[in-house]
């Protein structure tokens, strides 16, 4: 039997013996990746993160520098590309600051397909988030039932534009083609179909006693850290606080219809965590169909786009512009000379925001928590990089 007395130096030997040494990690980048072409470098003890650093600058592709040498109507199909989950709003939010820096207002049949349009692309791009989340957690039947929803939106705007994606139809003086009576009927084909499918995937996944209990209490980012790091849309709604551009400083017709702005309530146990910016994310569909049915059947006679030159010619001046965008506020900052070209263009992205939380906010979470605290700030890295 060993009798080795336990002495202050035998017990530190024992005691570095059992330590175990800090380990880095490298989360991405691959594609498809963790909701784009991102790198987290994570330090863990054990599998408790002490450190997590985001890596960017994959996607990097200089659309604002770009921006500079084309003429201003050759910037849409660039800002299309940010957040290419989400172009249709991209492109609404540039129309409307360069319209502003030239002084015109567009048709009011282009305010309704502009609104209609870019609710819908809020629509599918929820609907991204909810199926992606879900597999983040494990979930794989939301993952298809998202994006075969998805899918019915992006006909239409096929129909639209010609494309699935990358749309450049929503331009400066309004839209780049008109809305048809076929169009508009499979757009209320698709809301009275999708209508009862939001309760559905909320019974399916919000309120699934496992996806609760991997999300509840699990990044919580309060007020204070939505203040200090500038965090806007869904991420500061999360967090309880009713704030939203289209109802707070409304653009185009926003002002004209009726619809809530949905708030984390902390109702699974802790005020902005992953739970309640998932939950904000599903009710804002719900909001977003009460705004296209109010709009869809009364859609003005009259142009589509205003009386724009073919060269436009903008005043010289600047401007700092933002909208509600299904990531948060998406702002641009735009300086004129007076010429063809844009003299600067630069852009803030609520997705660059979003992502800079993420070291302070998985500090003493376990690695499977940081994968839910990531998914549930919704980035897009073409946003984020530009």
């Amino acid at each position: 039997m060993n009798t080795t007395p336990h002495t202050p130096d035998h017990l530190s030997r024992i005691t570095d013996d059992l330590r175990t040494d800090e380990l880095l990690i490298n989360m991405g980048p691959q594609h498809p990746s963790t909701h784009g072409v991102l790198r987290v470098v994570i330090k863990t003890d054990g599998e408790i993160v002490k450190s997590a650093r985001p890596e960017i600058g994959y996607l990097h592709r200089c659309m604002e520098k770009h921006s500079e040498n084309v003429d201003w109507t050759g910037v849409t199909p660039y800002v299309d590309r940010m957040d290419y989950l989400a172009s249709m709003n991209n492109a609404m939010g540039y129309a409307i600051a360069v319209e502003s820096l030239m002084g015109i207002e567009i048709p009011r049949r282009a305010e309704y397909i502009r609104v209609i349009t870019a609710e819908l692309q809020r629509i599918a791009s929820h609907l991204m988030s909810f199926g992606t989340y879900g597999l983040d957690m494990g979930a794989f039947t939301t993952f298809m039932y998202g994006f075969r929803d998805r899918e019915m939106i992006l006909d239409i705007f096929e129909m639209q534009s010609g494309a699935r994606l990358l749309y450049n139809y929503l331009v400066v003086g309004g839209s780049f083609r008109d809305v048809t009576p076929e169009m508009v009927d499979k757009i209320k084909a698709f809301l009275k179909y999708f209508k009862p499918k939001v309760k559905e995937y909320n019974n399916l996944l919000s309120y699934n006693q496992i996806f609760i209990e991997r999300t509840k209490h699990v990044g919580i980012i309060d007020l204070q850290t939505c203040y200090r790091y500038g965090l806007t849309g869904v991420m500061l709604r999360g967090a309880g606080l009713r704030w939203d551009l289209r109802k707070d400083l409304p653009y185009s017709i926003y002002n004209e219809v009726e619809f809530d702005v949905p708030v984390g309530s902390g109702e699974m146990g802790a005020l902005g965590d992953c739970w309640d910016r998932h939950i904000v994310r599903m009710r804002e569909m719900n909001e977003s169909i009460r705004i296209i049915e109010q709009l869809i059947d009364g859609i003005p006679s009259g142009p589509f786009r205003g009386k724009v030159a073919k060269v436009i010619k903008v005043p010289a001046g600047e401007i700092y512009s933002r909208t509600e965008c299904p990531r948060g506020e998406l702002a641009y900052y735009i300086i004129s000379d007076g010429g063809t070209k844009p003299y600067r263009v630069k852009v803030k992205s609520p997705c660059f925001l979003n992502i800079a939380t993420i070291d302070e906010i998985s500090r003493g979470a376990m690695v499977a928590d940081l994968v839910a605290t990531i998914g549930s700030l919704d980035i897009v890295l073409g946003e984020v990089d530009r």
